[in-house]
């Protein structure tokens, strides 16, 4: 049964010349089937793009979600299944549209992880928390999901 479309109307329209914002995913919330971290950056990175904005989005995966990040071997290995990663599909493709995705270091010590481990273009940094902060003294929004 679906849902009858209704007129929507927006009260405070948004449109910014600029978008600077790093994500700090500790953790997975999903939308259906859909991480919500994952789609909010599609949303945002959408929007930018119709404002003709500037734009720098940066992914921090940390904690219990830094396993997104993993090739599937080592994913599987991580979560104990054969599955492979069901995320790096999404991954690729808001790399692909400039948004930089990275892993938390002390996430991936923890996990025993190294850079082999990882999806191909998966920046690794020191901490997420030094990272965040780094960020936000550049000017960026952070966003914590």
């Amino acid at each position: 049964m679906s849902v009858a479309e209704q007129p929507l109307r927006i009260d405070i329209p948004v449109k910014l010349p600029e978008v600077k914002v790093v994500f700090s995913i500790g953790a997975l919330a999903f939308e259906g089937d859909l991480p919500a971290s994952l789609f909010h950056l599609q949303l945002l990175k959408g929007d930018a793009e119709d404002w003709k904005a500037g734009s720098e989005i940066v992914a921090v995966f940390h904690t219990n979600a830094g396993h997104v990040t993993l090739h599937d071997t080592a994913y599987n290995t991580e979560r104990n299944i054969l599955t492979g990663n069901p995320y790096k599909e999404l991954i690729a493709q808001l790399q692909a549209r400039g948004i930089q995705v990275e892993l938390c270091g002390a996430t991936a010590r923890v996990h025993h992880w190294g850079n082999a481990d990882l999806l191909p273009q998966i920046r690794v940094n020191t901490d997420a928390m030094a990272r965040a902060t780094q960020l936000v003294q550049q000017g960026f929004v952070k966003i914590t999901e």
